[in-house]
């Protein structure tokens, strides 16, 4: 049980921030399975539009400090290599 006012109003605040944490990285995540769906069926264009849409949602929650910068930019290396695969 909660004692103080202060304690009561952390729990507020640290709910709602991982409300929407989890559904920042929800969004991160359905958006890069589209991009990998694009690139499975080789739809170079769609996956470009897709990749560009990830990109800007993981500088967005990096520079919320929702992920860490270089995590953001292993995360964005990967999805980069893929598209590259998909020519070759």
């Amino acid at each position: 049980m909660i004692k103080t006012d202060q304690a009561a109003k952390r729990l507020r605040q640290s709910e709602k921030r991982r409300l929407r944490n989890r559904m920042s990285k929800s969004t991160i995540l359905t958006s890069k399975k589209r991009f990998l769906a694009a690139v499975k069926e080789n739809d170079k264009e769609k996956a470009g539009s897709e990749l560009k849409e990830i990109v800007k949602l993981l500088d967005t929650s990096a520079g919320k400090g929702l992920f860490h910068k270089k995590t953001v930019a292993r995360k964005k290396s990967r999805l980069h290599k893929a598209l590259n695969s998909m020519s070759a």
